[in-house]
C-alpha cells in the first residue's frame, strides 16, 4: 500500500497544457510563425526549458518573446487552468485515508494559487516549487528532501507525472512510478500506468 503520493503539476494535477501551448502559439503568429499546437505541446511536455531551446533554434526567438511569453501565460493560467477530472475526488480519498499528498513542480509560486482556488490546499503535506531551487528532474534530490523529512519508506512511496523526468524522478530517489497519460501510450519506465484518476484507487 502506498502511504505517500508525489504528484506533478502540470499535465498531472492540472491541464495546463492547452493554456500555455496556445498563449506561445499567438506569440509565435504574431511574428509570422506558424506552428502547429500539438508540436508546441509535444516540447512542453519534454520540458519547458527544453521548448524554449528547441524554438530559440527554429525561429531564433529571443528573451524578449520568453520574457512576453510568461508574464502573458500569467495573465491567463489562473483563469483558464483547471484540474484534471478526478483529482479532487482521489486527492481527497488519499488524504481522508490517512495518506498524504505532495506537490513536486518545476513550476513557481502559482501552483500553490491553483490548488488553493480549487480547493485542494488543505489535502496536501509539502511543496516543492521552484522556489525550493532543489536540482531539476530528474534528479531525486527534492523528492529524498521529501523522505527524509517524512520519515518514508521507499516501498510506502509512489511518484506520478506525466512526462519521463517526472518518472526518472522517482525512480532515481528509489520509489515507484505512475504515468498519467490521456492516450494509450506505453511507458518503460513507469511501474503503473493510468488514463484517468479513478484508476488510482487500485494502485494505492
Amino acid at each position: 500500500m502506498y502511504k505517500h503520493i508525489i504528484w506533478d503539476f502540470d499535465g498531472t494535477l492540472f491541464d495546463t497544457y492547452p493554456v500555455m501551448a496556445k498563449t506561445f502559439k499567438e506569440l509565435l503568429e504574431e511574428r509570422g510563425i506558424d506552428e502547429p499546437i500539438v508540436d508546441i505541446v509535444k516540447q512542453m511536455k519534454v520540458s519547458m526549458s527544453s521548448a524554449i531551446n528547441y524554438y530559440e533554434k527554429k525561429y531564433q526567438i529571443d528573451e524578449d518573446f520568453v520574457n512576453t511569453y510568461k508574464s502573458q501565460r500569467k495573465g491567463v493560467e489562473l483563469e483558464l487552468s483547471k484540474p484534471f477530472e478526478g483529482i479532487e475526488e482521489i486527492c481527497k480519498y488519499i488524504h481522508t485515508t490517512n495518506r498524504r499528498n505532495y506537490l513536486y513542480t518545476h513550476r513557481g509560486e502559482s501552483s500553490i494559487e491553483l490548488l488553493k482556488m480549487y480547493g485542494l490546499y488543505d489535502y496536501f503535506s509539502d511543496f516543492i516549487t521552484s522556489q525550493n531551487d532543489f536540482e531539476r528532474k530528474p534528479s531525486p534530490e527534492a523528492i529524498r528532501y521529501l523522505m527524509q523529512k517524512f520519515k518514508m519508506d521507499e516501498a510506502e512511496a509512489l511518484m506520478i507525472g506525466d512526462r519521463d523526468l517526472d518518472l526518472l524522478a522517482g525512480k532515481n530517489a528509489g520509489i515507484s512510478a505512475c504515468y498519467f497519460t490521456t492516450d494509450n501510450e506505453e511507458n518503460e519506465i513507469a511501474d503503473y500506468i493510468i488514463h484517468e484518476f479513478g484508476q488510482l484507487r487500485s494502485v494505492i
